[in-house]
């Protein structure tokens, strides 16, 4: 794999055959290359993100890849919808990192997926 669109599903073989670190050097090269107005502190953790997602798709998190179909149809395009997810990934583990959870709760995680929308995503209210 050569390069990262995240308006593409990426071949989940090709993408799991890359270590982590190249992950997401192509999709901060993505990034990087699209000129996102992103602070250069914060796109190392914006491509982790996109990354987490990615391969929670690739090993077939049966919610995640059910999520982003959801949203596109919805009309998110799958960029969007890639951050759709990521912030509630992002979300989960700013609990963990700050006490207020003490643990990653998989049913939590996939109740909050199931009550995702496009609209909610829009509105911020997700």
């Amino acid at each position: 794999m050569e390069n990262y669109q995240p308006s593409r599903c990426p071949i989940a073989q090709e993408w799991l055959a890359l270590d982590e670190f190249e992950r997401v050097q192509l999709v901060r090269e993505y990034h990087e290359d699209a000129n996102e107005p992103l602070p250069e502190d914060a796109i190392e953790l914006h491509a982790s993100i996109h990354v987490v997602v990615e391969n929670q798709i690739a090993m077939g998190f049966v919610p995640v890849p059910a999520t982003i179909d959801r949203l596109i149809r919805q009309g998110l395009d799958r960029h969007e919808a890639i951050h759709a997810v990521g912030a509630i990934v992002s979300a989960n583990m700013y609990d963990l990192m700050t006490g207020n959870e003490t643990s990653w709760d998989q049913d939590q995680y996939r109740r909050k997926l199931e009550k995702l929308t496009a609209k909610r995503w829009k509105k911020g209210k997700w």
